[in-house]
């Protein structure tokens, strides 16, 4: 998502390890670089050997190494995908390549490439182009375009496609380990449909029709196509229903019926996230602009189109066949079609009304024109390639239209239709009443609006990008902080109880809807907060451990990459109002919460594990990748706390600061989880070792603390892993300590304030 008042800049970021790319080198997904990747099989008969895994169990053939972009990886798995793409007579196949199979690597993060052949376009442009235009709605895969060579031989132009897999979900929607659902029949047909149809409460009925790609959610799956089948009025609980109206209405504009609009109800997914909301995510665009031209019909008929029905193609589809529940239940919601026919009136202006979108297409094809002319295995001439845009081309018994012949008509369809006739309201002006309001206050919105009802229009907001929307009514009474009764300036309010606030206008009459600004949800106002946080210096990333095999365990028990954080002063800091991302392009995909306080001098340990944050243990919501990547404390607005690029890690070996808070980055020779990295430095006092030891460890009722220190008595303090004082106290010989009403966790015994020990609790 994308607040239209972000503001973001960069910090200089240190590169740890030699051979990792930098930030303003070419990224994998750039738009305006064509990637080039090389594959090398030492299997002569290769082809031979990828199409029987393909008809076997899809398994993944391993490369002796795959080239992106000049960087080997040696030992990666190539394998064929794809449906009607594919065909073991085709040169030219679409392409999974799976840099991890065989071997812990990727390419700037990224491990699973998808490239697909440009099957069914002659154009070669309808993939990536109809993601820069779905991209401005919904949450969608990045797309741009790559030459692949097998054994030194140019095989041709692919598209290159960002997977959705489960990094593009902890990416998108903050976590990876919720219900996440392939929806592609196994054998697409008439009645092989994804459509989420409710056929039974046996799972084993779907199991044909989806697939589970986390490690539970068939019963969840039957309950969500119960509900969009038999309960739609409870749809809003169950489904992004503002996502789900993106979809449909992009697949309609576009004639993209190679998806869950068209005849076989395919190609997307569905994720649930925290909230309990299933999201849906587009995926394959190549037949996009009507390269599939069946709509498909009640009872199984594949709803054949021409290029005059595509142009003319109702914006009302399947909104009464039960063959498509999810079409027809929001269509038969007066506000949620109200909101449909919105979001097909933005998409349709912005980009085809404007004739934006030619732009694009045009920048395409003059980039990839090159490798278009020497591409020997691509399915079209050259010159279908170059008429792309204008010219129809017979494939097999239909015709599929170029992209602007198809467009051009379709717009002035859409525009005469009654849908597109009514005039929505008109959202002239959104005021906060307070630019920057004080945390914890009462923060209204006025908005003047006209053609509106004054019983139908909402102010959303959330105070955590994590959260749905909550949806209020705004009032034009003159009570609401709204000045004057009945003067078409509408008002409602909210308390800003996080440091940044996201909102946006819904307003509707009889005839139709508007939204502002017109992309939400997917875009939306922010506001922020004024509020005493963590000052730059005052807190910095200290150590972390990306691969962690056998070192240190979390509450749950299990091995998990950790964060540390230090305090650099002497004096307490909260980290509320601060963002942890290991992902540029979304700076607050981590919250603080409310009191996430270091001590002076003192650590933080968050886990990077996507477990939920505990009372007294942080969890964020994504994981560290042992191949390399960013980290970033940020205010989330710009401000750039401290950051830091690593490379490829070892196996529980840390990266830390020595001297703490202060040093560079380099490899500990052991952890120094939540405790000081080097014996002496900055801020970091000397250590004396094996001057105590603790045991049993782990604890279960009590553990001893044995004084082994020739100075005598000792202090000692327990301290958990927020770094709180627990229990402070002296020994000369043994201390025995009960631990049977603790939580069960980790804890560290602190010797003399030098020498630390870590202690398991476990009951």
């Amino acid at each position: 998502m994308k607040a239209l008042k972000l503001r973001f800049c960069l910090a200089l970021i240190p590169i740890l390890f030699s051979g990792q790319f930098a930030i303003g080198q070419q990224t994998f997904y750039d738009l305006e670089q064509i990637q080039k990747i090389e594959i090398f099989f030492s299997q002569s008969n290769w082809d031979y050997q990828m199409d029987t895994a393909k008809y076997g169990h899809e398994s993944y053939l391993m490369a002796e190494w795959v080239k992106v972009n000049g960087i080997a990886y040696d030992s990666a798995g190539v394998k064929y995908k794809g449906s009607s793409s594919y065909d073991s007579t085709y040169l030219k196949n679409p392409l999974h390549i799976s840099l991890d199979e065989f071997k812990d690597q990727a390419y700037q993060g990224i491990s699973s490439i998808k490239l697909a052949n440009c099957f069914s376009d002659p154009s070669m442009i309808r993939e990536v182009l109809g993601y820069q235009v779905l991209k401005n709605y919904m949450d969608c895969s990045r797309s741009n375009f790559a030459q692949v060579y097998i054994n030194g031989s140019y095989i041709g132009l692919y598209s290159n496609d960002e997977s959705v897999n489960k990094t593009f979900c902890s990416n998108h929607f903050n976590s990876s380990l919720n219900t996440f659902i392939k929806c592609n029949p196994a054998a697409p047909g008439p009645f092989s449909k994804s459509n989420f149809k409710y056929i039974s409460a046996d799972s084993s009925a779907y199991s044909n029709l989806y697939e589970i790609q986390s490690d539970f959610g068939w019963n969840e799956l039957v309950s969500v196509c119960n509900t969009i089948t038999n309960d739609p009025a409870n749809l809003a609980g169950t489904i992004d229903v503002d996502r789900a109206i993106w979809m449909i209405a992009f697949n309609n504009i576009l004639v993209n019926l190679d998806s869950y609009s068209g005849w076989f109800s395919q190609n997307h997914y569905l994720y649930k996230d925290n909230t309990g909301h299933f999201n849906p995510i587009v995926w394959d665009l190549n037949m996009a602009f009507g390269g599939f031209p069946f709509a498909g019909s009640s009872g199984g008929g594949s709803g054949s189109l021409n290029v005059t029905n595509m142009q003319q193609m109702t914006p009302l589809l399947h909104a009464t066949d039960s063959d498509w529940p999810l079409i027809k239940n929001i269509l038969a919601n007066p506000v949620y079609k109200k909101m449909y026919i919105a979001h097909l009136r933005t998409i349709t202006n912005e980009n085809f009304a404007s004739d934006s979108y030619k732009t694009t297409a045009q920048q395409l094809q003059v980039m990839i024109d090159t490798a278009v002319q020497s591409d020997e295995n691509k399915f079209y001439s050259y010159d279908q390639f170059v008429n792309g845009m204008t010219g129809n081309v017979t494939i097999g018994n239909y015709v599929v239209p170029g992209i602007a012949t198809l467009m051009d008509e379709r717009v002035a369809y859409l525009l005469a239709t009654p849908e597109f006739s009514a005039v929505p309201p008109a959202i002239l002006s959104v005021t906060p009443g307070v630019p920057n309001p004080a945390f914890n206050t009462e923060l209204t919105i006025t908005a003047k609006i006209i053609l509106a009802n004054q019983d139908a229009v909402f102010l959303g907001y959330r105070n955590d990008k994590a959260q749905k929307f909550e949806k209020i009514p705004m009032y034009d009474d003159g009570a609401h902080n709204d000045t004057l009764a009945n003067d078409n300036i509408f008002g409602a309010s909210f308390t800003m109880s996080s440091l940044q606030a996201e909102y946006y206008i819904y307003a509707e009459n009889d005839d139709a809807a508007a939204f502002s600004p017109e992309r939400a949800e997917h875009e939306f106002y922010t506001i922020t907060a004024t509020l005493s946080i963590a000052e730059p210096g005052q807190v910095v990333i200290n150590e972390f451990l990306a691969k962690n095999n056998n070192d240190t365990i979390n509450e749950f028990g299990s091995h998990e990459d950790w964060i540390e954080f230090y305090n650099t002063t002497q004096n307490p800091v909260n980290l509320f109002g601060l963002y942890l991302t290991d992902d540029l392009g979304n700076p607050t995909k981590f919250a603080f919460t409310e009191n996430t306080i270091i001590q002076p001098n003192g650590f933080l340990i968050v886990w990077a594990d996507e477990e939920d944050n505990t009372d007294t243990i942080y969890h964020c919501n994504f994981k560290l990748s042992a191949n390399g990547e960013v980290l970033m404390l940020s205010d989330g607005a710009g401000l750039v706390f401290d950051s830091l690029t690593f490379g490829a890690q070892t196996a529980d070996i840390s990266v830390g600061r020595c001297p703490d808070g202060t040093g560079a980055f380099n490899p500990l020779p052991a952890t120094s989880f939540n405790d000081f990295n080097c014996s002496t430095g900055i801020s970091s006092p000397a250590k004396p070792t094996n001057s105590f030891s603790i045991f049993p460890n782990p604890a279960n009722t009590f553990f001893r603390i044995l004084n082994e220190n020739e100075a005598g008595i000792s202090s000692f303090q327990i301290i958990n892993t927020l770094g709180q004082n627990l229990v402070e106290g002296s020994v000369e010989s043994e201390a025995l300590i009960d631990v049977s009403r603790w939580p069960a966790g980790i804890y560290f015994i602190r010797l003399n304030r030098c020498e630390v020990k870590k202690m398991i609790i476990r009951h």
